[in-house]
C-alpha cells in the first residue's frame, strides 16, 4: 500500500512534504527544441540575477542617483550579493529627451548630477555590475520620449562601453516598422565590438518568437508582454512561458520578465509561488522592488539560497510540467547533481492536495529519496509518491535526490 503523509499547513501558510512510496510506472521526457547557437559572449551561463528599478518607480522622479547607490549598497549590507545577485540595473528615463551635438545620449543633471559613469563607478567600486537600458526604435517606451537606439548602435555601444556598462536591456517601443531581426542584430554587433563584455537582454515581448531567433544574439529574451504586480498576471506568465522550456540553456534563456516580489500587489505565499516558479523555469531573477523599504518577509524570499540554487544550477534546464489537472501543476526540473527540483502549485482559490511520483519527475529505480522542502528546510526520506496540502496560489518546492544503492547490495540486486 502506498504510503501518504500529506502535511499540514504550518501558521506562515508553508506546506511541508508528503511522504513517498514505491511502485511508481510512468516516465517523463524532458526533451529540447534545438535552439539557435548562443551568443558568444561568455556570460549568463547561469541566467542573470540583479537589480532593476521599474517595477516599483516606472519614471517617477524617485529613481535617481541616490536611489541606485542605495541598492547598491543595500546588495552587499544585507546579503543580497552573497545570494548571487549582481547587476545593479537602470531603466527608462535616465535620459535626457535629446542627444547632444555630437549625437551622444545625455544623462538627465537632475536624476544623475555626476553622470552615468558615476554612478557605474560606484557600483563598480561594491563589486558589483552595472546595466542600462534602452529601445530598439526612435524612441524608449516612456511617454517622454527619450531617445532609442535605432541608427545609433554603435555610436550608443561604445558610449556605454566607455561608461562601463556591463548589461542592456534593449526594448522593443516605437521600432518604424524596421525589421526586428535587423534591429536586434545590430545592436548585438555593435555590443561585440565593443570588445566589452555586455549581457545583452533582447526585450521583444515575445512578438515574433524570438526563442527561435534571439539565442545566436543575447543573453536572454523576453517571452511575453509586461508582468503586472497581481496573481493574474504572473501566473498567465508562467503558462506562457511554461511551453518554452526546451529553447533554454547556458548563456541563452527565456525572460518571464522582472520579480515583483515586494511591490505590495501579492500575498506572501503568491510572492513565494512566484519566486518558486521563476527558478524552476531557470529564469533571470532581477528584483522590481525598492530594497530600501523591504520586508523582512520579502528579503527572505530573495535570499532562499536553496530557491537560487535551482535556479543557478550549471546543468541549464528549463523545468518542465509534469501534470496540471484541475489547476494542480507539478514541474520538474533536471538538476546537476542527478536530482530534481519539483514545484507542486495549487493555482486554485483555496488548499488542495498536489501529488506525484518519483518517476513521473524523471527519477524511477531509485531504492529510496531524500526529498528536502526548500522553504520549511524539512527533510524526509521516502519510496514512493510525492505529494503535499498546499495553500491557495502556493507553491511547495522540493529538492528530491535519489539514494542509489551501492556495493555488494546492489550487486546482489542486479543479480536477483
Amino acid at each position: 500500500a502506498a504510503l501518504f503523509a500529506a502535511a499540514a499547513l504550518t501558521a506562515d501558510g508553508l506546506a511541508g512534504v508528503g511522504a513517498l512510496t514505491a511502485g511508481a510506472t510512468v516516465s517523463t521526457q524532458f526533451g529540447a527544441a534545438p535552439p539557435a547557437a548562443a551568443a558568444d559572449n561568455g556570460l549568463a551561463l547561469t541566467p542573470q540575477m540583479g537589480f532593476n528599478n521599474w517595477n516599483s518607480t516606472h519614471c517617477r522622479a524617485d529613481f535617481d542617483e541616490a536611489m541606485v547607490e542605495g541598492i547598491a549598497d543595500l546588495f552587499v549590507s544585507r546579503g543580497l550579493e552573497a545570494a548571487g545577485y549582481t547587476y545593479v540595473n537602470l531603466d527608462d528615463c535616465w535620459a535626457l529627451p535629446q542627444r547632444d551635438t555630437r549625437g551622444d545620449l545625455v544623462a538627465d543633471p537632475v536624476r544623475f548630477p555626476h553622470g552615468i559613469k558615476a554612478v557605474a563607478d560606484y557600483v563598480h567600486a561594491k563589486g558589483l555590475k552595472f546595466g542600462l537600458y534602452s529601445s530598439a526604435g526612435t524612441k524608449t517606451c516612456d511617454s517622454n520620449g527619450f531617445p532609442g537606439g535605432l541608427g545609433h548602435e554603435r555610436q550608443d555601444a561604445e558610449l556605454w562601453a566607455s561608461w562601463g556598462v556591463d548589461y542592456l536591456k534593449y526594448d522593443n517601443c516605437n521600432n518604424t516598422g524596421t525589421d526586428t531581426r535587423v534591429r536586434y542584430q545590430a545592436m548585438a554587433d555593435a555590443l561585440k565590438a565593443t570588445g566589452r563584455p555586455i549581457l545583452y537582454s533582447v526585450c521583444e515581448w515575445g512578438s515574433t518568437q524570438p526563442w527561435t531567433w534571439a539565442p545566436a544574439l543575447g543573453n536572454s529574451w523576453r517571452t511575453t508582454g509586461d508582468i503586472g504586480d497581481s496573481w493574474s498576471s504572473m501566473i498567465g506568465i508562467v503558462h506562457q512561458n511554461q511551453a518554452l522550456a526546451g529553447y533554454a540553456r547556458p548563456g541563452a534563456w527565456n525572460d518571464p520578465d522582472m520579480l515583483e516580489v515586494g511591490n505590495g500587489g501579492m500575498t506572501d505565499t503568491e510572492y513565494r509561488t512566484h519566486f518558486s516558479l521563476w527558478s524552476e523555469m531557470a529564469a533571470p531573477l532581477l528584483i522590481g522592488s525598492d530594497l530600501r523599504g523591504a520586508s523582512a518577509a520579502t528579503l527572505a524570499i530573495l535570499k532562499n539560497t536553496d530557491v537560487i540554487a535551482v535556479d543557478q544550477d550549471p546543468l541549464g534546464r528549463q523545468g518542465t510540467v509534469v501534470s496540471s489537472g484541475g489547476g494542480l501543476v507539478v514541474m520538474s526540473k533536471p538538476l546537476a547533481d542527478g536530482s530534481r527540483a519539483v514545484t507542486l502549485t495549487d493555482e486554485n482559490a483555496s488548499a488542495g492536495t498536489v501529488a506525484t511520483t518519483a518517476a513521473e519527475i524523471g527519477l524511477d529505480g531509485a531504492s529510496s529519496y531524500t526529498v528536502k522542502d526548500l522553504w520549511s528546510k524539512a527533510v524526509s526520506a521516502s519510496t514512493g509518491p510525492i505529494a503535499a496540502v498546499v495553500p491557495a496560489h502556493g507553491t511547495v518546492m522540493l529538492r528530491v535526490t535519489p539514494n542509489r544503492v551501492t556495493g555488494p547490495d546492489a550487486a546482489a540486486r542486479r543479480a536477483g
